[in-house]
């Protein structure tokens, strides 16, 4: 049971830092070499994709933090089994650059790994995000 928990307190840390805009924060719940990718169609969205390593992580979440921001996070459901953990949340974002602000659910699958994330494959709707930096 500790494990689930401490598992579980990694990601709630996570998503604590991203809610805060604390680039730094978030990058140390990875592994040096974990992994973060994005699911969604790449010629639909280029901020899709996977991005790898403490230095391309910090860049890519700089800019995800620097153009949206996650005001309010509603955890729906959490599920754990052996090293991975899957996290259903409803997320108030704000897109910063024109102040817009929209809900929206989303489902990521972590494997953790020493105390790390080493894998976070991110499901958001892609649409709506392309909608609203259109």
């Amino acid at each position: 049971m500790a494990q689930r928990e401490d598992m579980l307190a990694l990601i709630r840390a996570a998503y604590a830092a991203r809610g805060d805009g604390d680039v730094e924060g978030l990058v140390t719940a990875f592994h040096s070499e974990g992994a973060f990718i994005l699911k969604g169609d790449k010629s639909a969205l280029e901020l899709t994709g996977s991005m790898q390593g403490h230095p391309t992580l910090r860049s890519a979440f700089g800019q995800f933090i620097a153009n949206f921001g996650f005001e309010s996070r509603e955890i729906l459901a959490e599920l754990v089994d052996g090293d991975r953990v899957a996290v259903h949340s409803r997320v108030g974002v704000r897109y910063h650059p024109t102040g817009k602000t929209f809900s929206t659910e989303m489902v990521d699958l972590f494997r953790i790994q020493d105390g790390k994330i080493v894998e976070l494959i991110e499901f958001a709707d892609t649409a709506q995000i392309k909608a609203m930096i259109a």
